[in-house]
């Protein structure tokens, strides 16, 4: 064997003990560590802000930490995702996850006003395939086939699962590129049939009508998500106050113990091209009379037709 065979051989078998170190360091370390650990992982490979100088600082700090407990290993992750991931991202404990998904979601309603137009109530959404669906049909099964007029009310939705919420009035929108989510990796369309296939129900007849949207402090996330589907839509217009600013893409990751992490990955893209992600989306009508507001626009709409 030369010389240089020797040398290399060397730096292979340098680079094997190496890595074999610290994967035996790793599995003997305590579970607060590994909790933290990957946890750090997730967030470097997926969170949309997981790069530049902050994120190294954040990042360094997390993995040189050396919790006592899991409370203090959440901590660690909830300081390095606040950077990682922004205001949208957050921890969940075991329990607390567990509470969650055993909570009844609300129902959406619709209520049929004079002159043929709806007034629909999108509540916040979590739970399971099966509730989607019933979810969606609230809506679906409760809407004539023609409308004067629709008002959505968005207000108090904090978000949740949109598929469900778009399902439910996918008959207001057309049949394209509905918004898009801006992630570190690239963009992703968000197409109307491909939140119908996701929930398996069938698309229905389109109806034509203006749509009125209500808006408060409070409609966020997915909330805020299912208002971009409408932004750019003729004879659509959306009265209230501004929204939460929570207009970004979050996406669970489960850790040890049974904790979830849920990241934010990334932004908003309205078809308008407009990126959203932790700024408010201002209403075109602002009103403390929301739904008067938007009923009298939608009367007066109604008579110039």
């Amino acid at each position: 064997m030369t010389s240089n065979h020797k040398a290399l051989h060397m730096s292979v078998l340098c680079i094997v003990l190496t890595a074999l170190v610290s994967l035996m360091f790793t599995a003997c370390a305590d579970p607060e560590v590994r909790y933290v650990r990957k946890a750090v992982r997730i967030m470097d490979r997926n969170a949309l802000f997981a790069t530049g100088d902050e994120w190294q600082r954040a990042k360094d700090e997390a993995l040189a930490a050396r919790p006592a407990n899991h409370d203090e290993a959440m901590e660690v992750v909830r300081k390095a995702a606040s950077v990682a991931g922004g205001k949208h991202t957050f921890l969940l404990s075991s329990d607390a996850l567990a509470e969650q998904q055993s909570t009844e979601p609300d129902t959406p309603t619709v209520e049929l006003m004079p002159e043929g137009i709806a007034v629909i109530t999108i509540p916040h959404f979590q739970g399971s395939d099966e509730e989607g669906r019933a979810f969606a049909h609230a809506v679906l099964d409760a809407l004539p086939d023609t409308l004067a007029g629709v008002v959505i009310d968005l207000r108090g939705n904090t978000g949740g699962n949109m598929y469900p919420m778009i399902v439910a009035v996918h008959q207001l929108l057309p049949d394209d590129v509905l918004l898009s989510f801006r992630s570190r990796k690239g963009t992703m369309p968000i197409t109307r049939s491909f939140c119908l296939q996701s929930s398996g129900i069938d698309a229905r007849e389109s109806i034509c009508c203006p749509v009125a949207l209500l808006t408060d402090s409070m409609t966020g996330s997915s909330g805020e998500a299912l208002l971009l589907c409408f932004r750019g839509l003729d004879n659509t217009r959306v009265f209230g106050s501004p929204t939460a600013g929570y207009v970004s893409a979050n996406r669970p990751f489960r850790l040890l113990s049974g904790d979830q992490l849920v990241l934010t990955t990334g932004c908003d893209v309205a078809r308008t091209g407009e990126e959203f992600c932790d700024d408010p989306i201002q209403p075109d009508v602002p009103s403390d009379s929301p739904l008067q507001s938007a009923l009298q626009w939608l009367s007066t709409i109604t008579k110039d037709e």
